[in-house]
């Protein structure tokens, strides 16, 4: 059994505090969909630009660049404890930029994955470029992958289709980046914004779905999953990361505040336009991880 940091009451959201490489070998328990926001290997003493001021983009030890081949072989290792947890008919989502996003598709290509889209994140609201040298960097990838090359996963054709005009969904997304207001419990360097996983989670599960991130940060993908009646679990080695995703979830715990950011990501407020697309409506049961303390 594995001590969990913190189980929401509804058991729908627990946290890990550890390293991933140690803790997923320690369970069999099978996911529906994973997302992963690996390591960019950018904390090399670069500056950017935040509220106007120039701000160094060092993230921590756990981001400091690498040899190429020690990247490989990491994406590779947390790619392959990853299959392991991941259902037959599942997939994985995994963001980065050229920095790391090549060597993330010649570890799934490696491992047998069937790369199903590669998604352009175009930032609507990107921090400038200081040094007027070259383009504006704006845009993360991320890679979609299914487990097996010849079992079907899940994909809300519908429902993209719906939040989209009603037209095809494409592989470019014009979405903000991190607000204010997804800060209120303090702040990850990486954070990801919850308009992207809401989208990503609704893409590709539906309601009472298992969700897996192994670097789960302050956990924006599980507090995406719970807004969207999903589960999770989350891995996260920084205390400070997991004490933020523990606060997160305890803040939409209040009803008041889980309808509020309900209403602030524009996706869930269009799919709910046509709540037959939006996912199974049954109420999620009182399923609980069975390795967990």
């Amino acid at each position: 059994m594995i001590n969990a940091y913190y189980k929401s009451p509804e058991h729908d959201f627990n946290l890990l505090h550890g390293d991933t490489f140690e803790l997923l070998p320690q369970f069999d328990f099978k996911f529906d969909m994973i997302f992963a926001d690996p390591p960019y290997f950018l904390s090399n003493g670069g500056i950017s630009i935040q509220s106007g001021k120039v701000v160094c983009v060092d993230k921590g030890e756990w981001d400091k660049g690498m040899a190429s081949e020690e990247i490989n072989e990491f994406n590779l290792n947390w790619i392959s404890l990853c299959r392991e947890k991941l259902k037959d008919n599942g997939t994985i989502w995994i963001s980065g930029t050229y920095h790391n996003i090549f060597s993330v598709a010649n570890a799934l290509s490696s491992l047998d994955f069937k790369i199903l889209n590669v998604i352009t994140w175009a930032k609507t609201n990107p921090p400038p470029n200081i040094s007027c040298r070259y383009f504006t960097y704006s845009t993360e990838f991320i890679i979609w992958a299914r487990k097996r090359e010849k079992v079907a996963h899940f994909y809300n054709y519908e429902l993209m289709k719906l939040i989209n005009g009603d037209k095809q969904m494409r592989d470019v997304w014009n979405l903000p980046a991190i607000a204010q207001w997804e800060k209120t419990c303090g702040k990850h360097p990486t954070q990801k914004p919850l308009c992207v996983l809401s989208r990503i989670i609704m893409a590709s599960t539906q309601k009472g779905a298992w969700i897996l991130d192994p670097f789960a940060g302050s956990s924006t993908t599980g507090i995406a999953a719970n807004l969207l009646e999903r589960r999770f679990l989350g891995i996260e080695r920084e205390e400070k990361f997991v004490a933020i995703s523990k606060a997160r979830r305890e803040e939409i715990g209040n009803i008041k505040t889980y309808y509020k950011y309900r209403n602030k990501i524009a996706d869930i407020v269009k799919s709910e336009a046509q709540p037959s697309l939006f996912g199974v409506s049954e109420p999620l049961s009182d399923e609980s991880l069975p390795f967990l303390l």
